[in-house]
Order: C-alpha cells, then structure tokens, then sequence
C-alpha cells in the first residue's frame, strides 16, 4: 500500500564481485547468479537462504555506516557513485536562479558549508523556539505548528485522493507525535523496549544540555517530555489495526471536526497552515478526542516543550556538529546498530535525494535510464497480468461474480514506469548556498504547499509518491496502478543480459508483489475504480480470512532472533504479496517458455532451480540485531531471511523444483497457507 511506501532490500549479483565470473563461459551472456555466493553443504529443503547466499555471507562484512548490507543497499551505492558524477557536474556548472541546477548545487553547497554550520550553532532554530516560548495558550502553539514543517507533532496530515471518491483529493489527518516511532518503545515491559526506553531518556538529556539547559534543567525537561509522549502513545491504535483502511477512513466535514475537540482551535491551526479543508478524514479519532481532553490536564509549558523537542530532533542534522552527532548515536547507533556515520559528502547526496529528489531525478534519468529497459518492463508486466487473470479463474475458493469483479480489477491496472510523465516545478523555490538549516525549512514549505493546492481540485493521476532514482517500488491502490522507478530497473532486479530465469525470479516477482498488493488484507477493499468499496462476497471473505489466517501463522513460527518472531499480523500483506509475486512469475516464466525448447541448465542449476536462484539474490541481506528488532517492531515487511525461507517454504514448486520431500523447508501440506 502506498502509505507505508515500501522498502525492498536486495541481494547483490555482479557489483561486488569480478565481472568475468558472472559471464556463461563461451558466450559472452551474463548469467546473473554468481555460485560463489552459495553454501552447497548445506541442503535447499533445509535452509535455502543459505545454501543461495550462504558463500556471500561469509565473506561479506556490514560496513560500519549501515545497519544492514544488500542489494538494496549495494545498488543504492552503485547508483549513490553515479550521482556523485551528476553532483561534480552540476557544481562546476553556471546556473540560471530557480533552475534545477542552481538548486541542487547550493543546497548541496550550503550542507556541505561546516564552517558556516558551525558559526551559526543553534541561532538558526532559535527564533522558533522563541516563537513557541512565547505563545500565552494551546492556541497559539496550534498556530505556531500549523507554521512549521510538516512534522510529528500533535497529529500528522498529508492530502491524497479520497478512498470514497478517487477523482478529488481530501486533507488526511494521521496518528503521530512519537520520536521513538511506535507505541510499544514507550508501553512494552520487554526488556530490549525498557533498555532502549533508558537510552532515550539519556538522549532526550544529552540533546537539551547540548542547547544550553543545565543538567538539572535537562533532567526536568526529560522527564516531562517522555510523560507526555507516554500519554500520546496510549491512544495510539497498535500498528496492526491501522492496517485496515475501513477503521482508519473516518471522514468528517471541517465543522464536525471542531466538535469532536472544542479544546483544539482548528481554525488557528490552519490559518498558520494557510490552507482550510472542508472535509477531512481521520485515521484514529482518538487522537482528537483524547488530545482535546490532555490539552485540558498537561500543562503549557509542557507542550511547549514537547513542541520544541519534535522541532529539535527533527531539525538537529542541520544544525551543529554536536547535535547532529549525538542524534545519530540514538537513532543510527542504538536503533538500528550502525557503529559510525557516513561520510559528510554521502550524507550531503543523500540529502539532495531527500530534499530534492525529484529535480535531482531528472538529471539522473537523464543520463542513465535506458528506454529500452521501459518498454521490456511494460511487456513483462502485461505478461503477468495474463498469467494472473489465469490464476485468478481457476482458483477453487472464490466465487464466480468475486472471480469476475477480480478480473475487471486486474484489467483496470495501470502502471508507470521509470519516471514521471511530467516534472514538478521547482523554479520559485528559494535555496541559497550558506544557509542550510533555512533551506531544509524553505523546502518542507514548498513541498507542503504544492501538497495542499492539490485541496479543491481532481486527483492528477500522473502524480508520482516516489523520485526516479529510487531502489523501490509500490503498489498505490486509489489508482490501481504498480510504479516503477529507474532505480529498481537493474541487476539483480533486472538484468537486460541475464537468462530470463533470474529475471522472472527477480524483477518479474517484485511485478507480482504489486500486482498482488490490490488484493491482499488492505487491497482487497478497494474497487478497481481505486474506491474503498466492499466488493467481495461473505463466503469470500471468509474463506479469504481462512487462507490469510494460516499465512499469519505461518510467519508468526518464523524466528528472527532467539527469542523474537516475525509478527505474521502486521506483516501479512507483505507476505501474501511475496507469496504471490513469486507463483505469478514462475507461471509468467513457464508461460514464456511455451513452445520453446527447454532451456538448459546453467551452472549445473536447472531454469526452474534458477528462478528460486534469483529470488533468493533479490532477498540477500545482512543486519544488525538492532535493527533487526526495530524491523520486526515497526516495518510491515518481514525480515529478509523470513522473505526467502517462509515464503519458499510453503511452495509446492519450490519443493518440485529442488526434490524437497523433507527439511525445514518443507512445510506440512495440511499447514500450507497458499492464497493464490
């Protein structure tokens, strides 16, 4: 679902090793799965992850910046060394104001401008803070939040086409206001949550010391910050119901939202937006309810604080080297596990995709996106989309007129591929060279601003959720369309040399992931006009839940540390897409081969065997336990290992394709969870 984009984490094919080794000997074709990666003393029906990537494993190392390493990570590099050249380009470059290129050179110039960093300190922030300090009630401070960057403060908004109506756009008002992300960091008793519960606190500490509070200051603000984040995380609802769009779309016109929180003054809030809706909807009318009664038991100062806490964390990596540095060491550090931070160049690049990507994608598509590779990609997913009506008509659990509403659904799909048919315009955007923390707010704003003009006029299909250089894709239901950035459109995903066998289990999967997100436990709700509408019959339903109950529990065996279990609940959709990616690409691979003579194999790997080869690559992947843990607490993917090996495991191709008639891989027939 395209509100929780999703990260793919990739397994690594020909960038880390000698390019010659993964050329088929005699024939100049790249083969696309190096067997050097494999670990063949161990048995595929045991573990199949690392039989495929257990070689890779042993002679890989997490570098000390990252909290996990893949071809995710691995491909983002490779491209991250290709906008490096764009960035030299650009810098050397004379640059008419307003144009892409004046953009991205003095953002890139001003994050890059330590010493200009290091002389303003926190004079930057400090006008907003004493902005929040001098606001005489909550109204003020709403006023004040509706001001500045769209942050986690209070409740959270973004303006998308409506799920009732997908021709117009509505204001979404969303749960929000938790540094630490989730509520379970601030509710869990377990150990690992109270350990890093401490950590926050000495962080929360460290951070206001660093701002100029006394130790006993900082102490007090600590404690008072934490208590009202406590507060906020109860009536948060868990992670796993928000996945149900039916519960989260409550929509209200602007002057029932005034009456479900008379303690809440939405008029000044969105005066200092400067944007009004007339209807909104709310993912958890909780959070207004209960808010409206906290305004009336928390103090001021203790929401003023709360208010300049949010602006400080979300901020500090613009400002000083101090704060900069001991954000990193919560959230990089004792999150996710990383041992140090990138270099200030990477982290400068990173921050151009961040702030611009969309104009900085451009200039890369320009220079490295083939279209060739576009025009192969809308082949293919034409091709799957056949193999899935198939699918679809054939299945023994859904009834004749669901079968037929799913094929319409299906047929309705569209998809966008490489980059965006037309480009946002940035030309009135201000940014200057030496004032970087004033540009990332000026950026936040103008953002901001093009999100709200969407408000009283028809949804632009032609919109894009994601820049171009991305290693992504999504699945975006109010559309019913699949999206394909330039960045996802190379080895080990898509490689236009390998055997057509690496790239169904790659490139051709992930198709199907999509595909499959438009019905699994949130697609399934919407219509193929991209409308929230119930659609199913009771029986299907039922019988939908049966299948989608035995995956949960499926995932829910799977362990990713002693200890700790993938959450089958939260990440089911994800699971059913993974499932169904893989059976629809190896049908789309079968069906291909129609004809033909069977290909021969490769490696000593037969074209079937290679396909599971090529899934497993695209799933390779090496974590810290950290962030493991906070992967497991917060993302609705399971963790790599889980996407390989349960996902496998519960496919009779699969066990026909290696001889697997026991090993861990071999999931009873009766507890098999297949949904398509």
């Amino acid at each position: 679902m395209h509100l929780n984009i999703r990260k793919f984490g990739i397994g690594i094919l020909c960038l880390l090793g000698i390019m010659s080794s993964c050329k088929q000997k005699g024939t100049g074709k790249t083969v696309g799965f190096d067997v050097s990666t494999m670990d063949t003393t161990v048995s595929p029906c045991d573990d199949f992850d690392q039989f495929a990537n257990g070689g890779w494993k042993k002679n890989t190392k997490i570098p000390s910046t990252e909290a996990s390493w893949g071809a995710f990570e691995i491909l983002n590099k490779e491209n991250e060394s290709k906008q490096k050249g764009i960035i030299q380009e650009v810098l050397n470059g004379s640059h008419k104001k307003g144009s892409n290129g004046q953009l991205i050179s003095d953002f890139y110039k001003s994050y890059m401008d330590t010493v200009t960093i290091e002389k303003l300190g926190t004079s930057s922030i400090q006008p907003y803070f004493d902005k929040i300090d001098k606001a005489t009630n909550f109204d003020d401070l709403l006023y004040i939040n509706g001001t500045l960057p769209n942050m986690d403060n209070f409740f959270n908004y973004y303006v998308e086409a409506d799920l009732k109506d997908t021709k117009v756009n509505q204001f979404y008002i969303v749960q929000s206001g938790l540094v630490m992300g989730d509520r379970e960091y601030y509710l869990s008793n377990a150990s690992d949550m109270v350990s890093i519960r401490t950590k926050y606190m000495n962080f929360l500490k460290n951070m206001h010391v660093l701002i100029g509070q006394t130790p006993e200051q900082s102490t007090v603000s600590a404690n008072t910050i934490f208590a009202l984040e406590k507060k906020i995380a109860e009536i948060h609802l868990a992670k796993e119901e928000m996945r149900d769009p039916v519960k989260t779309y409550n929509k209200k016109s602007y002057a029932e939202l005034k009456a479900l929180a008379t303690n809440i003054n939405f008029d000044k809030f969105f005066e200092g937006l400067g944007k009004k809706p007339t209807e909104v909807s709310i993912d958890n009318v909780e959070i207004i309810t209960k808010t409206n009664a906290l305004i009336k038991t928390v103090p001021l100062a203790d929401w003023k604080a709360y208010l300049k806490w949010q602006l400080l964390t979300n901020m500090a990596p613009y400002l000083n080297k101090s704060l900069e540095k001991e954000r990193f060491a919560f959230f990089g550090t004792v999150m996710n596990g990383i041992a140090e931070q990138k270099p200030r160049d990477e982290r400068g690049l990173r921050n151009v995709n961040r702030s611009l990507g969309e104009p900085f994608g451009k200039l890369f598509v320009e220079k490295y996106f083939s279209e060739t590779s576009k025009k192969k990609i809308g082949e293919m997913i034409e091709n799957l989309r056949s193999v899935y009506k198939e699918r679809v008509q054939q299945l023994d659990w859904m009834t004749d007129s669901t079968k037929m509403a799913a094929v319409k659904k299906l047929d309705a799909f569209t998809y966008k591929i490489g980059y965006p048919n037309k480009w946002k315009d940035y030309s009135k955007l201000e940014i200057s060279a030496d004032k970087l923390f004033d540009n990332v707010i000026a950026i936040n704003r103008y953002e901001t601003k093009l999100m709200l003009d969407k408000l009283g006029k028809p949804v632009d299909k032609d919109d894009w959720l994601m820049t171009p250089q991305l290693v992504n894709a999504y699945y975006n239901p109010t559309n019913n369309e699949v999206v394909f950035p330039a960045g996802i459109l190379q080895p080990p995903f898509y490689n236009p040399d390998a055997d057509d066998a690496i790239n169904y289990g790659g490139i051709m999967a992930v198709i199907g992931h999509e595909f499959t997100h438009g019905f699994d436990d949130q697609g399934s709700q919407f219509a193929p006009d991209g409308t929230l509408n119930d659609w199913w019959t009771a029986e299907d339903k039922a019988k939908f839940a049966e299948k989608t109950n035995k995956l949960v529990a499926h995932y829910n065996k799977f362990e990713v540390l002693p200890g700790l279990f993938c959450n089958g609940e939260f990440t089911q959709g994800e699971n059913i897409a993974d499932q169904g990616g893989v059976i629809l690409a190896y049908y789309a691979l079968l069906k291909s081969l129609e004809g033909k003579p069977e290909p021969k194999p490769i490696d000593g790997y037969t074209y079937k065997q290679r396909f599971f080869l090529g899934w497993a690559q695209v799933w390779r992947d090496l974590s810290t336990d950290e962030s493991l843990k906070s992967l497991v607490a917060t993302n609705p993917h399971a963790p790599a290992k889980a996407r390989i090996n349960a996902t496998l495991s519960n496919l009779k191709e699969f066990h026909d394709a290696w001889g697997c008639t026991s090993g861990k891989m071999c999931t009873p027939e009766a507890e098999r969870a297949l949904v398509w």
